[in-house]
C-alpha cells in the first residue's frame, strides 16, 4: 500500500454488497468473456495508484521488439478515487482495464463469496511458493480461488529526525535510539521529553498514523474469527485509550497525507513516524532537503505489517490470460528488486526479500540506513495473521480513524467513541 489514504463511510462495502449479486458483464467464461489474443500492436492496460514503482518497467516492456504486446499504464494519484471508480464499475460490468491494483486493506471484501466472481482465478499451482504465505492468501477466496498476485507487503520500522533527537539532548545514533522504540510506553514517554524540549515540534506526524501501526499488531480488533462485529474488546480499546490520550500533547493533530500534514516534514512538526518501505519515497519527497532523517530497526511492541496490494483482472477483460501472464511477470523476483529500488515498496516476493536480505543497500538520505537488512528484519518481525481482517474491516478502520480525527478536532474521547460505535452498528 502506497499513500493509504484514510478510508471513510462505508461506500466500499456498500458497493462490494452490490457486486456480490451480479453476474459477470463479459461472457460465461469462468477466465472472462469475450476473450481475443492480442498481438504485438495491441495493447494491454492496467491502472495502480499512487506509485507502485512500475513506470520504467513498463517502458522497458514497451520496449522490447520481443514482447508479445505493448501495455497502457493508468496511474491513479490515491487509493480512495480509485476505489470509488473500480467499484462502480465492477458494478456496472465494464469500463475497467485489464489489470487492476486492489489496496490490502480492501481484499477481504472481494474475496468475499460472490464478490469475488467478478475477477479472473489467477491460480498457477507453479507460482504458490513465490510469494509471502500470509499475502499470498490474503488474495485467496474459501474455496481456493486467487484473485490477486501480491506486489508488496509493508513491514513497519521507524524513521525519525536523529537531528530533532539530538537537539531534544535524547539519543540520536541509530542503535542508541533502539530503546526508546523497545515497548510503547517507552516510546511515548520519549515523547513526553522531546516535547518539552522543543515546544515547536510534536512527537509523531499524526494520530491516526499511530493507530493504525498499533492496529497492526492486535489480532481481532473490530471482528472475530467468524467475522461477527466485535469492537468492545481490550485490544481496540486499549487502541484508542493511547492515542487519544496523548491528541492534545504528542500529536500534532493533522490529518496524514493533508496539506497541513505534508507541510510539517519541512518546519520540523514532528519527530518521528512509523515507516514501511513504502513510506520511504512519501518522507523524500514531501522533505527532499531536510537532513537528518534516519530509520532504526525497531518497531514499539515487537513488529506490524502496514500495507501490501495486489494486481488482479476483471473478469470484464477481454484478454485475461495475457493479463495474467503481466500480473505474474510484474511480481517475479526481479521486478519486485525493480520496484523497491524505485520505490521502496518492499517485496512480497520471497526470492526478492532473500535477495535483499543477501545486499547491504543503503540509503544516503537516510544517513545511508542499511534499508534493505532493516525491513527484512522487521518483516521477520511481523506476526502472520495481525490484524485479522473480516469482511467489513476496511469501513470499519475508516470510521475509527474518523472517530480519532474528531478527537484531534476537540470532541470528547467519550464522545466520539459513542458515535463510532452508532456509525459500526449502522453498517449493513
Amino acid at each position: 500500500m502506497r499513500k493509504p489514504n484514510i478510508r471513510r463511510g462505508a461506500a466500499l462495502g456498500a458497493a462490494v454488497a452490490l457486486v456480490a449479486g451480479m453476474t459477470a458483464a463479459c461472457g460465461d467464461s469462468e477466465s472472462g468473456g469475450s476473450e481475443s489474443k492480442l498481438g504485438q500492436d495491441d495493447v494491454l492496460t492496467i491502472t495502480t495508484f499512487s506509485d507502485f514503482g512500475y513506470d520504467k518497467l513498463i517502458d522497458q516492456w514497451n520496449a522490447d521488439p520481443d514482447r508479445p504486446f505493448t501495455v497502457k499504464h493508468t496511474k491513479v494519484a490515491d487509493w480512495d478515487p480509485w476505489k470509488k471508480t473500480l467499484t462502480q464499475e465492477l458494478q456496472a460490468g465494464h469500463g475497467l482495464t485489464d489489470i487492476v491494483a486492489v489496496e490490502g486493506d480492501a481484499m477481504p471484501q472481494f474475496v468475499s463469496e460472490g464478490a469475488s466472481d467478478q475477477f479472473v482465478d489467477l491460480s498457477d499451482s507453479s507460482l504458490d511458493d513465490r510469494w509471502v504465505e500470509y499475502a499470498y492468501k490474503a488474495a485467496q477466496t474459501a474455496d481456493g480461488k486467487q484473485i490477486g498476485y501480491p506486489t508488496d507487503v509493508g513491514p513497519e520500522a521507524f524513521c525519525y529526525r536523529a537531528d530533532l533527537f539530538k537537539k531534544a539532548g535524547l539519543p540520536s545514533d541509530r542503535e542508541a535510539v533502539k530503546p526508546i522504540f523497545a515497548t510503547w510506553d517507552s516510546y511515548f514517554e520519549a515523547g513526553k521529553k522531546l516535547v518539552a524540549a522543543l515546544p515547536d515540534t510534536k512527537w509523531y506526524d499524526s494520530s491516526g498514523s499511530i493507530a493504525q501501526a498499533m492496529l497492526n499488531q492486535t489480532e481481532f480488533p473490530f471482528q472475530t474469527e467468524d467475522n461477527e462485529v466485535n469492537i468492545d474488546n481490550p485490544e481496540i480499546q486499549n487502541v484508542w485509550d493511547a492515542v487519544t490520550q496523548y491528541s492534545s500533547t504528542l500529536s500534532p493533530r493533522v490529518v496524514q497525507w493533508k496539506e497541513d500534514w505534508t507541510n510539517n516534514f519541512t518546519n520540523d512538526g514532528f519527530a518521528t513516524m512509523p515507516c514501511p518501505g513504502w513510506m520511504f519515497s512519501n518522507v523524500k519527497s514531501s522533505a527532499p532537503d531536510v537532513k537528518g532523517w534516519d530509520i532504526v530497526d525497531a518497531f514499539p511492541g515487537g513488529g506490524g505489517n502496514w500495507g501490501g496490494s495486489f494486481l488482479a483482472v476483471p473478469t470484464q477483460s477481454e484478454h485475461p490470460d495475457e493479463a495474467k501472464q503481466f500480473a505474474a511477470w510484474l511480481t517475479d523476483k526481479d521486478q519486485e528488486l525493480a520496484v523497491f529500488e524505485a520505490a521502496g515498496n518492499y517485496p512480497a516476493n520471497v526470492a526478492a526479500e532473500e535477495a535483499l536480505a543477501a545486499e547491504n543497500t543503503t540509503d544516503p538520505y537516510f544517513n545511508d540506513a542499511p534499508t534493505a537488512a532493516i525491513l527484512a528484519s522487521r518483516a521477520a518481525a511481523v506476526e502472520p495473521g495481525h490484524p485479522y481482517k473480516g469482511d467489513k474491516y476496511s469501513d470499519i478502520l475508516g470510521l475509527f480513524q474518523t472517530a480519532i480525527q474528531r478527537v484531534d478536532e476537540g470532541s470528547s474521547p467519550d464522545d466520539s467513541w459513542k458515535t463510532f460505535t452508532q456509525a459500526v452498528e449502522s453498517l449493513s
